[in-house]
């Protein structure tokens, strides 16, 4: 029996049970589909979330009030944490390779125009957010480089918040209300999107003093800073965490960098693919059983037929490739339904929910594929096994 006549059996075969072979090979297509689509959405949110992260540039460094730490017994009687304050960020500027730093403070306040008011948020700031923070303002300037304890009562709204204030008019020397307090309008920012849900153009600027007492705060929720991109990371650190102990007098504070974060967050996204592509390789398995579960069929239906073909000089080797063939080709079909069919619904997906990032990736397709004709090979295996082992004749006198 050469190769030939194994193809025209194993088709011949597979047409003569249609609906079985159909139910079977969509098995397979359901699992590899469910895999293709759901590693697809976790590759997609992956590459979301670190591109949101990273538009605001990949050196660069927060400082936060209290420390990150597990103690055993409770400081709350030896002190409290000292507030992070302007004084603190601006400290850091003096130290190596540090190219600019940000005091932030953030609320939510009410921006007045005439009669028109917009609740919106308010983000404290120095003159060196647009370099830190990589925005870009589109008419006027940003906020000036004064005295941070003396900051004149200057803003700069966000594209959004211009468009609801003052429509197609320049707003440049109009004063508005944030929070009750009056300020002049120096600058408009260019429009930068959301991140993570958050409307950076619906936002407006201010100097961080004048926020702090907006919001009748003592201290600064973060400093950011933007080291150069040769600098030692852990030897600035190292200096920052020196600086802000000697103002201090202990360690109440906690430096995170920016590799960290994105270490992190990738560590838990790449858990997140790898949940859902095991969910999807249930189906797998359930498709795999069901491949198994027809060749045994498919072996006990045909005993004769393999006592025929072994009688007419057909070896033990040849009828093992047989069957094996059909459990391959099965699976083998079932997987490219799947990938079309993947491939098909996360088109779908982009045009019906845009905002949902999916995002196909070669290696987890090609991966999907070799992983259907895996599932063929094992699942066939055993019943191709004991077709071949079957004596010719005692298979020419079954029914």
């Amino acid at each position: 029996m050469i190769l030939g006549d194994i193809i025209n059996l194993t088709v011949s075969s597979l047409r003569a049970r249609r609906l079985r072979s159909a139910l079977t090979a969509l098995g397979i297509g359901i699992g590899i589909a469910a895999v293709v689509l759901l590693t697809s959405i976790g590759e997609g949110v992956q590459r979301y979330v670190l591109s949101e992260f990273t538009q605001f540039g990949t050196h660069l460094l927060m400082v936060t009030p209290g420390k990150t730490k597990t103690a055993g017994i409770s400081g709350a009687v030896l002190g409290t944490v000292k507030p992070l304050t302007i004084e603190d960020g601006e400290s850091l500027r003096s130290i190596e390779h540090v190219l600019g730093v940000v005091p932030v403070m953030q609320g939510n306040a009410e921006v007045e125009f005439g009669r028109r008011g917009r609740r919106t948020t308010v983000i404290g700031a120095s003159h060196d957010a647009p370099v830190i923070w990589k925005l870009k303002v589109a008419v006027g300037r940003f906020l000036p480089a004064d005295d941070p304890g003396a900051a004149r009562a200057f803003v700069v709204l966000g594209s959004k918040v211009k468009k609801e204030l003052f429509g197609a008019s320049n707003p440049l020397g109009s004063r508005v209300r944030v929070g009750g307090e009056s300020f002049r309008i120096i600058g408009v920012m260019e429009s930068k999107g959301q991140f993570l849900g958050f409307d950076l153009d619906d936002a407006v600027y201010i100097p961080t003093s004048r926020a702090l007492e907006t919001f009748n705060r003592e201290g600064l929720m973060e400093v950011d800073v933007l080291y150069a991109e040769h600098a030692d990371v852990e030897r600035l650190q190292a200096s920052i965490k020196e600086r802000l102990t000697a103002r201090h007098g202990r360690e109440d504070f906690t430096i995170v960098t920016q590799e960290q974060m994105l270490d992190v967050l990738g560590y838990v996204l790449e858990v997140l693919t790898f949940a859902v592509a095991a969910l999807g390789s249930i189906s797998l398995l359930v498709g795999g059983i069901g491949i198994m579960t027809i060749m045994i069929i498919a072996v006990n239906e045909r005993t004769s037929e393999v006592g025929l073909l072994r009688a007419l000089g057909a070896k033990r080797l040849q009828v093992l490739v047989l069957f094996l063939g059909e459990a391959v080709t099965l699976s083998g079909l079932g997987g490219m339904l799947g990938l079309t069919a993947g491939f098909g619904i996360a088109q779908i997906l982009k045009l019906l929910v845009p905002a949902l990032p999916v995002q196909m990736t070669w290696p987890f397709v090609l991966f999907s594929l070799a992983l259907a004709i895996l599932i063929g090979v094992v699942a066939g295996i055993m019943p191709a096994r004991r077709a071949a082992a079957l004596d010719p004749v005692e298979a020419l006198r079954a029914e």
